[in-house]
């Protein structure tokens, strides 16, 4: 997978996405219950949410299961992603509409909130900014916005991210092989440091970005737009 340039649009690549996520990813689910109470300081009764990177549909089940009262709009640009999202939610289908597309494609709201979580790091700056500045617009003001993904930390993300490929891979992985595995992942992901994301939320138009959640080579923020 790491030398497709867009793995996640075969339905053979994305099969197992909803059981290996959870495993890879530090705190998984308490990250979608933190990130479900950030949104709901802003709206703790019947809300519109966004999803952007919807594919897989395990961030809109957790807040449809926590919040009865919220709606949700999720897009993505892989339709294998999205068949599994369909999938995932099915129990939620009359709250929940999902679209084939990126931010860009969303509706114009506006939304009381919303949440990108573990994507913008395959997006690089340009990309990212404009998906970023997307998501800003279509917010109430104030609404809130929260993001999570793989980060480079502290001048040392060759070892967070190593860290990052052992706990998903296992404690047992043979020498060389995180090492290796976090090689594949830098050359495919667009990292950035900690003050570089916060300065690309800010350009974007966000207010306060204030970091919530860190794991490994993971980071998360919460903002209003």
């Amino acid at each position: 997978m790491s030398g497709d340039p867009n793995p996640f649009l075969k339905p053979a690549a994305v099969s197992d996405y909803v059981r290996e996520t959870p495993l890879k990813v530090p705190g998984f689910a308490d990250l979608h219950k933190m990130a479900t109470l950030l949104l709901a300081e802003h709206a703790s009764g019947a809300a519109e949410v966004l999803v952007v990177g919807a594919g897989g549909g395990l961030e809109i089940r957790a807040m449809a299961e926590l919040r009865p009262d919220w709606r949700f709009t999720g897009v993505d640009p892989s339709p294998a992603m999205l068949d599994i999202a369909r999938q995932t939610t099915a129990l939620w289908a009359e709250r929940t509409h999902l679209l084939h597309g990126t931010a860009v494609d969303a509706p114009a709201g506006p939304f009381d909130g919303a949440v990108c979580l573990l994507t913008l790091h395959f997006l690089e700056w340009r990309e990212r900014l404009e998906t970023l500045r997307e998501i800003q617009k279509r917010l109430k003001p104030g609404g809130v916005f929260v993001a999570a993904h793989h980060t480079a930390i502290d001048e040392q993300a060759d070892l967070w991210l190593e860290r990052s490929a052992t706990f998903a891979r296992g404690l047992n992985l043979a020498p060389g092989q995180a090492a290796a595995s976090a090689k594949a992942m830098a050359e495919r992901l667009s990292l950035l440091s900690p003050h570089r994301e916060e300065a690309c939320f800010r350009e974007a138009g966000f207010q306060q970005p204030s970091m919530f959640y860190g794991a490994f080579s993971f980071r998360g923020w919460v903002m209003t737009a």
